[in-house]
């Protein structure tokens, strides 16, 4: 594996940069998607308009704007500042509310503020083993009592049965090039990702810590959260040992004293 060109800090900035970002993603990032990932976390996550909702990690404002076009109350917070004046544009544009927040997610300092916390769209797993677990205690943090904390990510198991070592995306001249390799050892998905736009190559490597179930249900457990709810996908199909993907739903329970 080629891993020494990949350094435990990647250049996020690059990575995400949202002209290239949105480019070769925005295709599958259609109005039906969102339409029914908004749905599932309004039934889901209960949501109600009296409700403060944090979007973490919210990149362009794909959900938080669509939710706040819905009358729900949302902060969002990424870390990137060119998809936060995209997000923070497209809610202008449509005479929305939404506060945006640059922050990264390993620092952030919220005490009880919201009802729900969002983390999704695969966000999660980007920063060291203790990094990713500073991420959960600062979500639990922002949580108030009985809040729900949602994030979707890759059932690892099933992701390594169906893994391809080169991914290629190309749209007329234009490539994304993904070469994919996974260390056992660390659990890091890593990707030498390429793109090529204009003539132009740039190297965008990145890595992505990917766990299984029980993983998760560990890290979540010693944050201090419960499991509530665990699904494959966003037409709420139950999670089982085939799913491809994961969406869990966690709860800061009130801890009665003894």
């Amino acid at each position: 594996m080629n891993q020494e060109k990949i350094k435990p800090e990647f250049d996020y900035e690059a990575v995400f940069e949202p002209d290239d970002y949105l480019y070769f993603y925005g295709l599958a990032l259609t109005n039906k998607r969102t339409k029914k990932e908004i749905e599932f976390l309004v039934r889901e996550l209960k949501l109600n308009k009296d409700m403060k909702i944090l979007d973490l990690a919210c990149g362009h404002g794909r959900h938080a704007n669509r939710l706040a076009s819905l009358g729900y109350n949302i902060t969002g917070v990424d870390i990137n500042q060119d998809f936060l004046e995209i997000a923070k544009k497209k809610s202008k544009d449509k005479g929305l509310n939404v506060k945006f927040i640059q922050n990264d997610m390993r620092k952030i300092t919220f005490k009880e503020e919201f009802d729900r916390v969002l983390l999704l769209f695969t966000s999660f797993g980007y920063f060291e083993n203790d990094e990713n677990l500073l991420v959960l205690k600062n979500v639990f943090n922002a949580l108030k009592p009985e809040g729900l904390f949602c994030f979707d990510t890759f059932n690892r198991d099933t992701f390594l049965e169906h893994f391809l070592p080169y991914n290629v995306v190309e749209i007329g001249n234009d490539l994304m090039i993904d070469r994919n390799t996974f260390d056992s050892i660390t659990g890091r998905f890593y990707n030498r990702r390429i793109v090529i736009r204009n003539g132009k190559r740039k190297d965008k490597p990145f890595f992505i810590r990917l766990y299984n179930l029980t993983e998760l249900k560990d890290l979540l457990y010693r944050v201090g959260f419960v499991i509530y709810k665990i699904f494959s996908n966003w037409d709420a199909k139950p999670f089982t040992s085939f799913s491809k993907r994961m969406i869990i739903i966690s709860k800061k329970e009130i801890k009665e004293n003894k």
